[in-house]
């Protein structure tokens, strides 16, 4: 679960115009830039602030070097912001391939989601909560969403619901 800054309208969905102002605003401010943890924005324009551990941070970096080991040919970020239905999200890891690069270039937040958006769960994180980010994903133009748990465990949603394998043709062993 993260923990939740209100800094909007507890009622009503801020559109994508003044979500993404509002996420721009917030890369300016040097107050929020000291915050050591993962910043999101939900649709309402309340920040989330999801505190990692030690094993994420690990695992985020793995798994951003695997993508960009083993799929050179297109762009991997680390915590590159999404505007998606339900605020500006966050994944820990997004890799584009170069088709969604030319068509999208690196507007912040993007536009839509990149082919591959995936998710490090924390001890924090809530089923529902990361369902809700996967839907979001998807209906955003994501191709796959990973759930990557901390103990090495992995899920690969499409929108053909939960999948045995990449649908991408990425295969990555993550260390245990």
């Amino acid at each position: 679960m993260s923990a939740t800054i209100a800094t909007g309208s507890p009622a009503r969905r801020l559109s994508p115009a003044q979500l993404r102002e509002r996420w721009l605003r917030m890369i300016e401010d040097p107050l929020l830039a000291r915050i050591p943890f993962k910043l999101e924005l939900n649709e309402r324009g309340a920040i989330e602030v999801t505190p990692a551990t030690t094993r994420h941070a690990f695992l985020q970096a793995f798994v951003a070097k695997e993508l960009g080991t083993l799929r050179p040919e297109g762009s991997t970020f680390t915590e590159c912001p999404i505007e998606t239905a339900i605020g500006v999200r966050v994944p820990d890891v997004a890799w584009a391939s170069p088709e969604f690069m030319a068509r999208h270039g690196m507007p912040t937040p993007l536009p839509n989601a990149p082919d591959l958006c995936i998710e490090i769960l924390s001890p924090s994180n809530l089923r529902a909560e990361m369902d809700e980010k996967v839907a979001a994903y998807l209906a955003a133009g994501a191709r796959e969403i990973w759930l990557v748990g901390e103990d090495g465990d992995m899920q690969i949603f499409s929108e053909h619901g939960l999948a045995s394998s990449s649908l991408l043709g990425i295969e990555i062993e993550l260390p245990r």
